[in-house]
């Protein structure tokens, strides 16, 4: 389609710009899909992925985008972009809903001067995987063959045994941090509309699995949105596995760009993304509402409340949380 192509073929463009992603948000969980497309004489000249998240007793909230850390306009030029978003103000009008959610990011590197809050952590891929081996330090060389040594094997595939797999390990994770999980439908919903552009590893202590996770691909860039690993065999590193396993799968596929997703600056996994050499991008967050102005957000700041729930919650029976979780996470837009 349109959209496809012109996200294809743009160089800001992240995997979650793909349709994929805002079809998988209206198949899942219903929210609607006011996503903005600009053409002149019949040619797409800029994108804008948005959706109306519908929430109960309460107005709608439009957000660009839900589940993922950026989601921002795509143009041929700014004035493009601004068109997009006041656009989208007035749909917001309209809609009589609440705010408008923008999620950016800046173009280059933060140092720790200047350091934000949340950053993207970005890694350049090389030629090839043996290339990316070779520029590793030693260190993180031996915990990679450590897991290999201890016996673990991983399988790259869509088949529907990996993707319950990944959930069973992945809600159990979830549920340990204190955070509703995404339905088993969501992750079935993506593989479907992704096709060939999403890749899921599954990391096995013999038959055992312990450890999963998925990339999502557009032209030579790849992300990897959600990786877990069962806790009681972390002393075996199917970390270390899981993520050479999905970055190795990039580089053979010729990307080069592997994005490690959100972290806080400094953080124990903003640490371990860096010792893979990712580099922090900021996060650059704002509220913008119909009256034009706009205030600037902290990604993913956790409030006092929040660190009460999320401990009640991890105290829940594991399929309770499988259960009410997904009813709970429609709602959250992170």
């Amino acid at each position: 389609m349109s959209w496809d192509s012109y996200v294809a073929n743009h160089a800001k463009a992240a995997p979650y710009h793909k349709f994929a992603w805002v079809k998988s948000i209206e198949q899942t969980y219903k929210h609607q899909n006011v996503s903005l497309i600009a053409t002149i004489d019949n040619k797409v000249v800029g994108i804008l992925p948005c959706i109306a998240m519908l929430k109960p007793l309460a107005k709608p909230t439009f957000c660009s985008l839900p589940f993922c850390d950026i989601g921002y306009a795509l143009s041929d030029n700014h004035e493009i972009t601004h068109a997009l978003k006041q656009h989208a103000l007035a749909q917001l009008t309209a809609a009589n809903a609440h705010v408008f959610e923008y999620r950016d990011t800046q173009d280059s590197v933060v140092n720790e001067r200047d350091k934000p809050i949340k950053v993207r952590m970005l890694l350049t891929l090389p030629g090839s995987a043996d290339a990316l081996m070779e520029g590793f330090k030693s260190k993180l060389r031996s915990q990679i063959r450590k897991a290999e040594k201890n016996g673990l094997t991983y399988t790259i595939n869509q088949n529907s045994q990996s993707i319950a797999n990944f959930y069973t390990i992945f809600a159990k994770n979830m549920r340990k941090l204190g955070s509703p999980v995404h339905s088993k439908q969501w992750f079935e919903n993506l593989i479907n509309h992704y096709g060939s552009d999403v890749f899921l590893a599954v990391v096995y202590k013999q038959a055992i699995p312990i450890g999963a996770g998925l990339i999502i691909r557009n032209a030579k860039k790849v992300a990897i949105p959600w990786a877990s690993t069962d806790a009681d065999y972390n002393y075996l590193a199917p970390n270390m596995m899981l993520y050479w396993a999905l970055m190795q799968h990039a580089c053979e596929l010729g990307c080069t760009e592997f994005d490690f997703g959100r972290s806080t600056f400094g953080e124990g996994t903003f640490k371990f993304k860096q010792q893979w050499g990712a580099e922090p991008v900021a996060l650059l967050w704002s509220d913008l509402n119909s009256s034009q102005t706009e205030s600037e957000l902290t990604p993913g700041q956790p409030s006092t409340l929040r660190k009460f729930v999320e401990t009640a919650w991890s105290h829940l029976p594991l399929g309770l949380t499988i259960f009410l979780g997904p009813k709970i996470r429609k709602y959250i837009s992170l």
